[in-house]
C-alpha cells in the first residue's frame, strides 16, 4: 500500500509506508574452538601468502564466521626465511619504525631484515592485510612464525594449510 504525497513529501511518505526486512546475525553460542594450520613458505609469494593467511586468521573460511569476533584459529609458518619475493622488492622494500623521540626513524633494508629476522617479514605483510580495529593484535598473538623448519606447536597437531 502506498500513499502518495505531493511534491517533496513524497519520498518521505513513500519510505514510511513501506515495510524492511531485517536480515538476524549469526553470533556463535558457546566456547569456539579452534584450528591449528601449518604453512610451509618455502617458494611461497610473500603478498599472496600474508592475504592466505589473514583470511584465516579472520575466520573466513569457516562457516560460521561473524564479523567481530575472533574464532580462534592458529597459524604456525615455518620456513620464513625461504620466502620468495619479486627481485624489484627485495632491492627496494624498506622497513620504517619510530622510537617517538627527534631524530628516532629506523630505517631497515628487506634484505637485512630478511638475514636478521625473516620472521617479522611475514608478520609485518599479516598486519597489514588484516582490519585495523580492536580485534587486530588479537589475530596477531594466533600467528606463529618461525625462520626454520623447527617449530613448539607439534602438540596441538597442526593441519597443513592448502594454498590456493
Amino acid at each position: 500500500m502506498k500513499i502518495v504525497c505531493p511534491g517533496w513529501m513524497a519520498r518521505v511518505c513513500i519510505l514510511k509506508t513501506e515495510k524492511f526486512k531485517v536480515d538476524k546475525t549469526y553470533v556463535p553460542k558457546g566456547q569456539v574452538t579452534g584450528e591449528w594450520y601449518l604453512v610451509d613458505a618455502t617458494g611461497k609469494t610473500l603478498g599472496r601468502l600474508a592475504t592466505r593467511i589473514a583470511e584465516v586468521l579472520i575466520g573466513k573460511h569457516r562457516p560460521d564466521y561473524t564479523p567481530g569476533v575472533v574464532l580462534g584459529d592458529h597459524v604456525v609458518v615455518i620456513n620464513a626465511e625461504k620466502i620468495a619475493v619479486n627481485p624489484t622488492r627485495i632491492e627496494e622494500k624498506k622497513y620504517y619504525r619510530h622510537s617517538g623521540y627527534p631524530g628516532g626513524l629506523h630505517v631497515v633494508e628487506f634484505t637485512r631484515q630478511l638475514e636478521t629476522h625473516p620472521d617479522r617479514i611475514i608478520s609485518l605483510a599479516v598486519r597489514g592485510m588484516l582490519p585495523k580495529n580492536r580485534n587486530t593484535q588479537r589475530y596477531l598473538d594466533n600467528l606463529k612464525v618461525y625462520a626454520g623448519p623447527e617449530h613448539p606447536h607439534q602438540a596441538q597437531n597442526p593441519q597443513p594449510l592448502v594454498l590456493e
